[in-house]
């Protein structure tokens, strides 16, 4: 077998073409019911898939760049309205046994310590398949949803001038002190700070449990989590990347990124760009694995997918537009696709069906046997019942730094006592 190909599915509303809900299998009536996340998340196990994503924000799905103007209508023929990620992730999680969870949960308005509580406890439910998607928020109107800061409006426009990129940059800022936050907070357990010795009554050994003592730019969080140290350690957090701030965040502190080619000289210089971002950070330790994500639409042949894909757009009154690369096609081309692009260097894949459960249903039963049949995917793909999403991925488990610190202080003393007694010695001969 050669190199094994990581294999991610986006789960969004009824998928990621905004016409989809109108497709005669979609089950929009059924997407605020934990029944149907359970079936798409137990559809996409067992075609071995190594996990799922599931996409969240602060407001209603809108194709318009941060959300449409206060004041401006959204057209009605759109699907609006979603659970909470990382409820939805709880939920799924006892009913399944070897998938990984990844919930996107935003950064910009959320407390680091909610944050990091939230996916510990993920990963007990799930026994070490948690994972996180980071989301930074620039849209105004999210802003206003909580009342505590303003962000200027920003629209696809605007991106590129020195004022967005400021806001920007400063967002991804916020962004990365959370993340160094929550990894701080998981690692401050240690893992055998439980003792749990009835007979002494003694639950914990508060030597092993330590505040993080985090002092930045946006926040300072001074305690230890409310929770144990997880399973996994450090759940697997990823970061979706458009452009260099973004590109930096995931280098200096995610360990997967989703990037979003249109070509194969963009996959290349998008490779490029991402390993130039570990560079200026200076990331040490396993270099970020590299998604490419790709919305998915497969039929039997590329005329019916050209004429599925027409369909929808018809439905939703406008050609779809997205971040991603839209395949129409076979499973066929989109497997040569995905081939082609690992062999530039890509570690993995994030599809995003544009039509559930339909294109999910092709994944499973037409994409994945063929990977199987080209050797870069097996049955199950090896990821068994029990197994951690950093275990599926090949990820080591990090030993709590916390832990690594105490030894090396309480090392310390030893050795200038070792230092004192030959001097001692050298001085009597």
């Amino acid at each position: 077998m050669t190199s094994r190909l990581h294999l991610a599915i986006a789960l969004e509303g009824t998928g990621w073409h905004p016409g989809s809900w109108r497709e005669q299998d979609a089950r929009p009536a059924d997407i605020f019911t934990a029944d149907y996340w359970t079936e798409l998340v137990l559809r996409s196990e067992a075609a071995g898939i190594d996990f799922v994503t599931i996409e969240d924000s602060f407001s209603l799905q809108s194709e318009v760049f941060g959300g449409p103007a206060k004041g401006a209508d959204e057209p009605t023929n759109r699907l609006r309205g979603r659970l909470d990620a990382l409820l939805i992730a709880a939920r799924v999680a006892p009913l399944t046994s070897r998938i990984g969870l990844v919930p996107t949960v935003t950064t910009t308005h959320t407390e680091p310590f909610h944050v990091a509580t939230g996916l510990q406890t993920l990963d007990f439910v799930s026994r070490g398949r948690a994972g996180w998607r980071v989301q930074a928020s620039a849209a105004s109107r999210e802003a206003e949803h909580f009342g505590r800061r303003s962000i200027r409006p920003l629209t696809a426009a605007d991106i590129s001038t020195p004022e967005a990129q400021e806001v920007i940059r400063e967002l991804f800022a916020e962004a990365a002190d959370v993340v160094e936050v929550v990894r701080r907070l998981w690692d401050s357990w240690e893992d055998d700070a439980i003792i749990r010795d009835v007979p002494t009554g003694r639950f914990i050994d508060r030597e092993r449990v330590h505040n993080v003592d985090f002092a930045g730019e946006f926040f300072s969080v001074t305690g230890a989590s409310i929770t144990p140290r997880s399973p996994q350690g450090q759940p697997i957090v990823t970061a979706l990347a458009h452009q260099r701030i973004p590109y930096e965040l995931a280098a200096a502190q995610a360990d997967i990124v989703f990037v979003t080619p249109h070509s194969d000289e963009l996959a290349t210089s998008i490779l490029a760009e991402v390993r130039d971002a570990e560079a200026r950070v200076g990331r040490e330790g396993r270099p970020l694995l590299v998604y490419a994500d790709v919305i998915v639409l497969i039929d039997d042949s590329a005329d019916a997918a050209a004429a599925a894909l027409a369909g929808l757009d018809i439905l939703a009154g406008a050609p779809i537009t997205s971040d991603a690369l839209v395949i129409a096609g076979t499973a066929e081309s989109l497997v040569a696709l995905l081939l082609r692009w690992q062999s530039l260097g890509y570690d993995g894949f994030r599809l995003r069906p544009a039509r559930l459960p339909a294109d999910l249903a092709r994944i499973a039963d037409d994409v994945v046997p063929l990977l199987e049949r080209a050797g870069v995917r097996a049955a199950v793909d090896g990821v068994t019942a029990g197994s951690s999403l950093r275990e599926s991925l090949g990820f080591d488990r990090p030993e709590s730094r916390y832990a690594v610190e105490r030894r090396a202080a309480e090392a310390a003393p030893s050795a200038q006592t070792t230092a004192s007694a030959l001097e001692t010695e050298g001085a009597s001969a």
